[in-house]
C-alpha cells in the first residue's frame, strides 16, 4: 500500500503524517509511531517507515514541526555544514517541541493509531532518531501502558541535566527499551549512557543500552554520518524488539 496522508488534530493544531502498512497482507497489524529525526519529514524518512512497515506493522510517521508551518525538505548535508543552518534548525523547528509538547502530541497520535482499522491491539511500539529518540523515550514515560516496545537510534540528550530530561521519567515504564548510541556523541555522551542505565536499572526496566562503532547519524541513508553496516544493525535489533513485544 502506497505511503496515505494523514492529518491528526493535536491540542496546538493540525499535525500532518504518513500512514504506512506493509505492501503485502491484509491486516490488521501492530502500531508503530516513528518519530523523525532534526532535518524533518522529508523522501527518506518515508523510505524508512515503508521499510518498518513491510516488517508487519502500522506505522505513523508525523511530522513534529507542524507548528512552525509548512517547510521545504532539508537537505542535511548543507545543514551539518552551514553553521547559520544549523542554528536556525535548532532554534526554530527543534526548539519548537519541548516535553509538554511532545506529551501533548503523542497523546493525540495514540487516539489517531486506535481509532484505524489498520491497527491490531491497545498496545504499541515506538522508534526514533536524533531528536526522535528524545521523543520516543518522553512518550514512553507518559504514556507507560500504552508502549510495548521503545527504540531510541542516536537519540540525543536522553539523560541531560535539565529537569526535563527523559531519564527523570522513566519509573513507570512497562514495555522494553533498546538504545543504541553513537562513539564521540556529544548529544548522548558516556556520562548520559551511564545516567541512562542507572534510571532504567533503578525502576526495574527492561532494557539494553548498547554502542554502535559509528557516527551520530548511522542509522539514516541521507546523513552525511550514514553508516551501511550500522544501519542494518538497527533494522535487525528494531525488527527484534518490535517482533518479541507486540502480539
Amino acid at each position: 500500500m502506497p505511503r496515505t496522508e494523514v492529518h491528526i488534530r493535536t491540542r496546538d493544531g493540525i499535525c500532518p503524517a504518513s500512514l504506512f502498512t506493509p505492501a503485502e497482507g491484509s491486516g490488521p497489524w501492530p502500531g508503530v509511531i516513528f518519530f523523525m529525526d532534526g532535518p524533518g519529514i522529508r523522501p527518506v524518512m518515508w523510505e524508512m517507515g515503508q521499510r518498518l512497515a513491510d516488517g508487519g506493522y502500522t506505522v505513523l510517521l508525523p511530522d513534529l514541526f507542524y507548528r512552525v508551518g509548512p517547510y521545504e525538505p532539508m537537505d542535511p548535508a548543507k545543514l551539518f555544514s552551514d553553521p547559520a543552518l544549523r542554528e536556525l534548525l535548532m532554534t526554530k523547528f527543534v526548539g519548537s517541541l519541548d516535553r509538554e509538547r511532545k506529551i501533548s502530541d503523542t497523546g493525540a497520535f495514540i487516539e489517531f493509531l486506535s481509532m484505524r482499522q489498520e491497527v491490531d491491539g491497545e498496545q504499541f511500539g515506538c522508534t526514533g532518531y536524533c531528536m526522535g529518540g528524545n521523543c520516543a523515550l518522553t512518550a514512553a514515560g507518559a504514556f507507560p501502558e500504552r508502549f510495548a516496545a521503545i527504540a531510541s537510534f542516536h537519540g540525543g540528550n536522553l539523560a541531560s541535566d535539565k529537569p526535563d530530561s527523559p531519564h527523570l521519567f522513566v519509573e513507570s515504564i512497562t514495555g522494553r527499551v533498546y538504545v543504541a548510541g553513537a562513539i564521540e556523541d556529544t548529544s548522548f555522551p558516556q556520562e548520559q549512557k551511564e545516567r541512562l542505565e542507572t534510571a532504567l536499572a533503578t525502576a526495574g526496566v527492561d532494557h539494553a543500552i548498547e554502542t554502535y562503532q559509528a557516527r551520530h547519524g548511522f542509522a539514516v541513508p541521507d546523513l552525511p554520518s550514514f553508516d551501511a553496516a550500522a544501519a542494518e544493525r538497527h533494522w535487525k535489533a528494531l525488527f527484534t524488539l518490535l517482533g518479541e513485544t507486540l502480539p
